[in-house]
């Protein structure tokens, strides 16, 4: 990914926001900001990027939907044109970061209204506000993209038709949405976390811009989940610039280099966790949490507590009974018992995770601890088999050649 492309991911949500609250149309807003990046991307590589390219694209973007008004007017609402000019034009010259921050949260919970399904909700609000493409979202949904992008405009009309109000509910009216615009930011982090496909295994400014919308979030809705995500989400960010060597190949938590873990991202999650499990109630996110501080906080691998990480998966399992998580544990438990009782743990799992290549992979991990290299061989070659991102292929494949020359 292109650093204007990063630029432009990162902005999505806080422009589109603004433009929809300015216009008053999710489509309009839209057509406006592929206006305003399509001229970014004929001056910036010139001109250099602007000290704040959110204001840029913003400004670029009021200005293109003003021409596009002023273009599908007629004669007869020439005046409505012009007046819509001068308020926007006014309006641009008190536009402030803080203002951008709130538009964010008022389009996030607008994206998450209960008059949308919950995969509705879930795959606009990564659209709209996570700057995600449809293709993307269609990847984790597991759906073609043009069922994808049908969804999302279908999304897109229903809130446009019904009038959904474009603001931060309050009170009863927030509880139910809560927890999906919780959902999405925990979409959008994972897809910065370990990416589903690509050249890079971690996209930095999606993790970053979920981390910058969970404090937002935590701000106005102080909830004890919402506290556990931004906790999660910074125990994992703290290991970032170690999860990847200088040719983007993945670097295992094992081998990762703890003194280059961001002791300071580790103290603010840590800071978070505490006082939201004595606020509970403790849900999926916190147990999330619980797990990943007990990766973070832990002074070497070897020194991890594996039997406590077991018993949190228990209880995540028992909110959230998913095969990826039984997979996570089935993980623990061959760190915490033997590689015998983890491959055991990992088998009941064949039928859900045959395609997933972390399945295929932590099967290998075992059978190659185990002196099992033939049968780790064929483990390996089924993960590279479903593998989508190229820093993940060329571990693999480094993993297979060397249980190949055992």
């Amino acid at each position: 990914m292109s650093d204007l492309d990063a630029i432009f991911r990162t902005s999505h949500g806080r422009v589109m926001a603004s433009l929809i609250r300015a216009l008053g149309d999710w489509q309009l807003a839209e057509d406006a900001m592929m206006d305003a990046c399509e001229r970014a991307l004929t001056h910036w590589p010139t001109d250099g990027v602007p000290n704040d390219p959110v204001a840029w694209l913003l400004t670029t973007g009021r200005r293109a939907g003003i021409d596009r008004i002023r273009r599908r007017s007629t004669q007869s609402k020439h005046a409505d044109a012009v007046a819509a000019d001068l308020l926007l034009r006014g309006d641009e010259r008190h536009e402030g970061p803080v203002q951008r921050d709130d538009d964010t949260l008022r389009l996030m919970f607008t994206c998450c209204h209960p008059a949308l399904s919950q995969a509705a909700r879930i795959a606009l609000t990564l659209r709209v506000v996570g700057g995600l493409t449809t293709e993307e979202i269609a990847r984790a949904f597991l759906v073609p993209v043009p069922t994808m992008a049908q969804r999302l405009v279908r999304a897109k009309k229903k809130i446009q038709g019904a009038g959904i109000p474009f603001r931060i509910p309050e009170g009863d009216e927030r509880t139910p949405r809560l927890s999906a615009v919780l959902g999405v930011l925990y979409l959008i982090f994972n897809e910065g976390y370990a990416a589903t496909a690509g050249d890079s295994v971690v996209r930095q400014d999606l993790c970053r811009e979920a981390i910058r919308l969970a404090e937002l979030l935590c701000a106005v809705a102080p909830d004890a989940e919402a506290r556990g995500l931004l906790a999660l989400m910074q125990f994992h960010h703290s290991r970032a610039a170690t999860r990847t060597d200088d040719q983007g190949v993945i670097v295992l938590l094992e081998d990762q280099d703890r003194t280059l873990w961001e002791q300071n991202r580790i103290r603010t999650a840590h800071d978070l966790l505490v006082p939201a499990l004595v606020q509970g109630p403790v849900g999926p996110y916190l147990l999330q949490a619980c797990i990943a501080g007990c990766h973070a906080r832990a002074p070497s691998f070897t020194a991890t507590d594996w039997p406590q990480i077991v018993a949190l998966y228990d209880a995540l399992l028992r909110h959230i009974p998913s095969p990826i998580i039984g997979m996570n544990r089935a993980v623990a438990v061959g760190f915490a018992a033997s590689w015998q009782a983890g491959l055991d743990a990992l088998e009941p799992l064949f039928a859900d995770l045959c395609n997933n290549h972390l399945y295929h992979a932590a099967r290998a991990d075992f059978l190659r601890r185990m002196a099992r290299h033939h049968e780790a061989a064929e483990a390996y070659g089924a993960a590279l088999d479903h593998v989508a991102t190229e820093g993940e292929r060329q571990f693999l494949a480094g993993c297979l050649a060397g249980v190949i020359a055992t």
